[in-house]
């Protein structure tokens, strides 16, 4: 049997503190629960999106992982709790707190629920010294959304920070958040998690690899691009196409875009067979995890069910896929549990 281990799933507490009225400022997040274990999560008075009881319930979330095969699961926040764009000792108590109550939920599960912190990605020192006090207190990694404010993945304090978990070997986990366009154009269908949530991954991957940022980050570095890298692997054949014929594109990037594959890793969650197939050729099956963005609505369902199922992988890359690459990622040994 091969060991399943969801790289990429979200959680919410049930309830935490009035932040409006802790910090003096509005619009932040909150649950309002509606009964039966349905809840919507709220920014200010404005829903925000649909949830229930397995973002915040173990007993709930281990049920829905037995039913379909999935042994451990790395749950990380949702990224609306981020904080970024606040005062910085805000960030720094929300991630404190969220960070907190990520291991309490943790604690109920036998050993099969894992998480990955959060830090107040504004202010370099404090998400170091919370980076620190996360990985000693049980957390097996850290989260990080794209960009804080115009900073994308080459700011120099960002680049500090990825140093930083590189020296204490603290795998990164990269997760969109507050997208690009979200104008009139982005008003309907949820377009801004079908368009805009790949570029913006894409754009992270790019700016570390165009800026020349990857040559001042150890190799070492353990990070993964949530949703399959974005428009990543799709876009690499434009990416080197731009730096052979541009001066500009190259200024900064000493090799081709595509020599860079290997400093990253990516999740399956891209929900289609051919798209699995090519990201894999890309990416190499030893760089791919599974992802599924659990327990959310555009979640896969069954969990896993895209690798499981799909004639395009043989059985020793589904086997890395589902679980052996996420235990090289982690460092750490996910033994079978379902």
């Amino acid at each position: 049997m091969t060991v399943a281990v969801d790289i990429h799933n979200h959680f919410l507490p049930h309830s935490w503190p009035d932040l409006a009225e802790r910090f003096g400022t509005p619009d932040w997040p909150w649950m309002k629960h509606l009964g039966c274990g349905k809840a919507m999560l709220m920014v200010g008075d404005q829903e925000f999106r649909p949830v229930y009881s397995a973002t915040w319930d173990a007993e709930k979330r281990l049920e829905e992982m037995d039913r379909d095969g999935i042994d451990h699961q790395v749950m990380s926040v949702t990224p609306v709790l981020f904080a970024y764009l606040r005062q910085p000792e805000h960030a720094l108590d929300c991630a404190r707190m969220f960070n907190d109550m990520a291991l309490e939920m943790c604690a109920k599960s036998d050993g099969r629920i894992h998480a990955v912190a959060q830090v107040p990605l504004q202010d370099i020192d404090a998400s170091c010294r919370e980076v620190e006090r996360a990985m000693a207190n049980g957390h097996i990694g850290v989260e990080l959304g794209n960009h804080v404010g115009d900073k994308d993945f080459d700011d120099e304090g960002i680049v500090t920070f990825l140093q930083h978990c590189a020296a204490i070997g603290c795998p990164v986990l990269e997760h969109p958040w507050d997208m690009m366009g979200q104008g009139r154009r982005m008003k309907k269908y949820m377009l801004p998690w079908l368009v805009a949530m790949a570029a913006e991954t894409q754009l992270s991957m790019l700016s570390l690899i165009l800026s020349g940022a990857l040559e001042r980050i150890p190799d070492s570095l353990r990070i993964c691009f949530a949703h399959g890298g974005g428009n990543f692997a799709w876009a690499l054949g434009r990416a080197d196409n731009a730096w052979r014929n541009r001066d500009i594109v190259r200024e900064d990037c000493p090799h081709l875009p595509s020599s860079y594959v290997k400093r990253f890793w990516c999740d399956s969650a891209v929900f289609d067979e051919r798209a699995l197939k090519f990201l894999v050729e890309v990416m190499g099956d030893d760089r791919v995890m599974l992802g599924t963005d659990y327990p959310y609505p555009l979640g896969e369902l069954p969990m896993g069910s895209l690798v499981r199922g799909t004639g395009c992988l043989t059985c020793q890359q589904k086997s890395r896929i589902l679980g052996e690459n996420a235990g090289r990622f982690f460092n750490y040994t996910f033994d079978e549990r379902v």
